[in-house]
């Protein structure tokens, strides 16, 4: 076993007399994709909301290590977490800079290397060798990341103009040009045809075997979290009602009367509020 990229540590998120997270505990390890399911409602979006700082868990411990350092995110502001722990964040709408180009939506993911580089822009008024690298450097991570979402002869586009499967990858390029230890992909294949999902699989697939990166993902699409996790998380209710494998997950007896309830009652999904 890997040991934990993050650990969550009895999560509780309240919304005045709502909880949306109930005492969740999990891990996430290195280099493996962590999936997050469970019927709408369940709480997934809060339990991501809190990992990445954009909420202040009401009770809990989320550590990240990386580089024998540990980071407990639920005391860190949001840039702090991106930028200080590398935690990068996609979310389910597409959240691109569309009248730039393909390429500079790349590049501008790369803002803060080039800018210490710069000096905060003097440096890099007068050309200074530092800087000038940093640029080469830039433009060569933007190429790679390119070549591997397949849009390297689109680079000069708007990229409001591409497909929107082409705008999901490109998405998740643009947050893997950042270096994260921890990608955090928010339903990555929703509104994907089956082409478009296959494609998605192979870059998620790509990014944790070629890359130090583990990835937690929320999704709906069952093919791809069986087809490609390691490990599922199945929350319920902001409860988390199983954890293990995907063999695990898919005959856990708890997991089945979630989503397909209880043979008396006859319920379908269960629906909710926010997820």
């Amino acid at each position: 076993m890997n040991a934990p990229l993050l650990q969550v540590e009895h999560l509780t998120m309240r919304f005045g007399g709502l909880v949306a997270v109930d005492d969740v505990s999990f891990s996430a390890a290195p280099r493996q994709i962590t999936a997050i399911i469970g019927p709408n409602g369940a709480g997934k979006t809060t339990v991501f909301n809190c990992i990445a700082g954009f909420y202040k868990p009401s009770v809990g411990r989320l550590a990240l290590r990386r580089d024998s350092r540990q980071y407990l995110l639920e005391r860190m502001q949001g840039h702090h977490i991106a930028h200080h722990a590398r935690v990068a964040r996609t979310f389910q709408n597409i959240r691109l800079f569309a009248k730039m180009t393909v390429l500079e939506n790349l590049i501008v993911a790369q803002h803060n290397r080039l800018m210490l580089a710069s000096g905060y822009t003097a440096l890099g008024l007068f050309g200074w060798p530092a800087y000038r690298r940093a640029e080469r450097d830039a433009v060569e991570k933007a190429r790679y990341w390119l070549d591997r979402i397949d849009l390297t002869g689109v680079a000069d586009m708007p990229a409001a103009s591409l497909p929107y499967g082409g705008q999901r990858r490109l998405e998740i390029a643009r947050a893997m040009c950042t270096d994260p230890v921890l990608l955090c992909l928010d339903e990555p294949a929703a509104g994907l045809n089956p082409r478009e999902s296959h494609e998605l699989n192979e870059l998620l697939i790509f990014i944790r075997d070629s890359h130090d990166c583990g990835l937690l993902l929320i999704e709906h699409d069952m093919g791809v979290v069986m087809q490609i996790s390691d490990h599922i998380v199945v929350l319920d209710y902001g409860r988390k009602i199983s954890d293990g494998s995907p063999q695990k997950v898919r005959n856990d007896p708890a997991v089945i009367r979630a989503y397909l309830g209880d043979e008396e009652d006859g319920a379908g999904y269960k629906s909710g509020g926010a997820s």
